[in-house]
């Protein structure tokens, strides 16, 4: 997605075609979409999902005084719904054992490869947008593309793979996305952390835990229990009593938490998958 003075650009692949829509809010908790291309009709009607509207988080617990302060200060956060499984797993993949910066390096070369222009009004209006990678294109692509984009062999073989079982994934994600979860576990190169961050982002899902993360467990740990470094153990044992808002706490802590302290140098390659 792409912010621009006139709205968030996002362009996508729909069941019913490629498409790019522009969200701009027009008043408190409002927003205007308009969308471009076969798949804008798809895109308006889920409109309401696609924003986050129907995050229902009005039975957020109120026993932990400081994790309530910043649930009302941040009431506006949502969790949106792209329902976009494998647009939302390639960038999650590229995210294993690397840096941020890398793995967006990474994706924004992969996509300029794959690149197709995606549809809207032209750029006098919007940004020029790129559609995501097709799965099929991607499934077909020689390891030396992977390879130029700085993507190891690991990384593109679970890419590839989850690109052969993209039908499977967007078909269970328009059935409602149930089936979502237990396809994701059977692909090799698919863990615990990859799965939290999907369905948080393809699904909205505010209770997603996204166990292996270097940092998360840490802001768990100092801000509900004072200790100042943790284990993925104690940060689900801490999260326990906040379901069905697990993953909301984690956002509301990173939004406005209290960072714990640093020690030693900063890594720049972390193993989570």
């Amino acid at each position: 997605m792409t912010l621009q003075p006139n709205g968030f650009w996002r362009s996508t692949r729909t069941p019913e075609g490629p498409a790019t829509q522009r969200i701009r809010a027009t008043a408190t908790d409002s927003f205007e979409v308009t969308a471009w291309g076969p798949g804008a009709k798809w895109l308006v009607d889920r409109a309401p999902v696609l924003t986050g509207a129907n995050d229902d988080h009005g039975s957020f617990p109120d026993h932990h005084g400081e994790l309530f302060r910043l649930h009302r200060r941040f009431h506006r956060l949502r969790f949106a719904c792209t329902q976009a499984v494998f647009e939302t797993l390639f960038p999650v993949v590229l995210e294993q054992k690397v840096t941020v910066r890398e793995s967006r390096s990474s994706y924004g070369r992969l996509v300029r490869h794959f690149g197709e222009s995606a549809p809207g009004p032209g750029n006098n209006v919007g940004p020029p947008l790129l559609l995501p990678p097709d799965p099929g294109a991607v499934e077909k692509a020689p390891s030396h593309v992977f390879h130029a984009a700085n993507v190891e062999r690991q990384r593109s073989s679970t890419i590839k793979r989850a690109a052969a079982s993209a039908p499977r994934l967007e078909a269970a994600a328009g059935a409602g996305g149930g089936d979502v979860r237990e396809l994701l576990k059977i692909l090799p190169g698919i863990g615990e952390w990859s799965i939290a961050e999907i369905l948080t982002q393809a699904f909205g899902d505010a209770d997603a835990v996204s166990v292996g993360d270097f940092h998360l467990k840490n802001w768990v740990s100092w801000n509900l229990a004072g200790e100042p470094r943790g284990s993925d153990t104690e940060m689900v044992q801490l999260l326990e009593p906040f379901r069905p808002f697990r993953g909301r706490v984690l956002r509301l802590l990173q939004l406005g938490g209290n960072p714990p302290p640093r020690y030693g140098p900063r890594l720049t390659i972390q193993k989570r998958w």
